[in-house]
């Protein structure tokens, strides 16, 4: 058997099992695809720009913040920025991972860094964890269901949503705040975990009393990063050692 016929196979083994990792993901983010979808048309939007900007921008609470914005008419540049802020943690997402996929194509990792969105993030990280590398493959199993699903589920609510009279009070926008409640504890077992999760929520909190939404979101990631950044080595190498 030739050399490339092995390879194929190991590869489509790991899609799927990034298809596999992706599943309880877009279930437990799908009630919030759909809600964006029912929001935009609220606030304006067509079927098709809401299944848009869905598939343009692909983050959640930066479309939302988005939305709101489009529907107080303020000035287009403020919108941009506003979206950027909320996705600034994306920045430091790409820091992280570009150490596990120097070995992708550029174009690769192009697309890897637009797909790269919260529990993309987690999953990846957590494969790390387990000793496994990060290969094209595996990563665009986990990101191209979520994408579909995501973009798919915008339209349905564009669609639907008008036959849920009031959907603020099914408490669907909460479930998102959830899955992120989750995604950091999982973890939790690592050095520095919860000091640095308090300090981010701290300054995350104190900005948005001060500063007010959408910069809390940003500032609180900044300020974690910042507290680790700062710590001696030595402390730091201890935290990791200790059981």
């Amino acid at each position: 058997m030739s050399a490339s016929s092995d390879i194929e196979p190991h590869r489509g083994s790991e899609f799927f099992q990034g298809v596999r990792a992706s599943i309880p993901v877009i279930v437990a983010v799908a009630p919030f695809g759909v809600l964006f979808g029912m929001v935009a048309v609220e606030n304006g939007f067509t079927t098709f720009e809401a299944v848009l900007m869905s598939a343009a921008i692909f983050g959640g609470a930066s479309q939302m913040v988005g939305i709101d914005l489009f529907g107080a008419n303020v000035a287009p540049w403020l919108i941009v920025f506003s979206i950027f802020a909320v996705n600034f943690r994306h920045i430091l997402y790409s820091a992280t991972i570009s150490r596990y996929i120097s070995h992708w194509t550029p174009l690769q990792r192009y697309f890897g860094f637009f797909l790269l969105i919260d529990p993309q993030f987690a999953e990846t990280e957590q494969r790390v964890e387990q000793g496994h590398p990060i290969s094209f493959a595996w990563y665009f199993g986990v990101a191209l269901p979520l994408y579909i699903c995501w973009i798919a589920e915008a339209g349905i609510g564009a669609l639907f949503g008008r036959f849920i009279p009031n959907p603020q009070a099914l408490g669907i926008d909460f479930l998102l705040p959830i899955y992120f409640l989750g995604l950091v504890m999982s973890f939790r077992k690592r050095p520095l975990w919860l000091p640095v999760v308090a300090i981010s929520a701290v300054a995350s909190i104190l900005a948005y009393r001060t500063v007010g939404s959408p910069w809390h979101v940003s500032i609180g990631a900044a300020a974690g990063v910042l507290f680790s950044a700062l710590l001696p080595p030595g402390e730091r190498k201890a935290e990791e050692e200790r059981p």
